[in-house]
């Protein structure tokens, strides 16, 4: 590898590793925070469910686009399920901000089975984050093996949490005040 491709790895070497410490961290100090005197946002939680629902669709499109070699589309739809995971973030955080948590009021093997899906969900959440840009810094670079094979890791992880944050929001949203 020539000193300015070096170079450039490492930008995104150290970009990608900051990014995947600062959005949890971020996301977790945020969570402390309520917005005094501004009315709890309760009609963003199923937009936001959508926006898993239509992501986890562009995700298998994707995929689909990818093995008919339809590189370019291919392109797009990624890029559109990284902004629509931004879109959910956003928003997720924001709802948070206004609004207090909605305890899960199931019990049994139901409660039991919101809080696995919640906490694989919430853990590949963060996880995502660096597979999420190694695999685009790799295709974007032309590193197409190597794109590859971490997308053979990303995507069904990322699959997974689009689809259990659609299921998450059907399980807990009978108890929203």
């Amino acid at each position: 590898m020539d000193k300015r491709k070096s170079s450039t790895a490492l930008r995104y070497k150290k970009a990608i590793i900051a990014v995947s410490i600062l959005i949890p961290v971020v996301v977790a100090v945020l969570f402390r925070i309520r917005l005094e005197g501004v009315q709890p946002l309760t009609f963003l939680p199923p937009i936001y469910a959508a926006i898993n629902g239509y992501t986890a669709l562009i995700l298998l499109i994707a995929l689909w686009a990818i093995k008919q070699r339809k590189i370019t589309l291919h392109e797009q739809l990624m890029k559109t399920a990284i902004g629509l995971s931004l879109a959910f973030l956003v928003m997720y955080v924001i709802y948070h901000l206004t609004s207090d948590p909605t305890p899960y009021g199931g019990e049994g093997w139901m409660k039991t089975l919101y809080y696995f899906i919640l906490i694989s969900h919430i853990l590949l959440s963060v996880a995502i984050i660096p597979l999420v840009l190694i695999s685009y810094v790799r295709a974007i670079s032309q590193q197409f093996t190597a794109h590859r094979k971490i997308a053979r890791i990303t995507f069904p992880i990322w699959l997974y949490i689009a689809i259990t944050g659609v299921l998450i929001y059907l399980m807990i949203s009978p108890y929203y005040a």
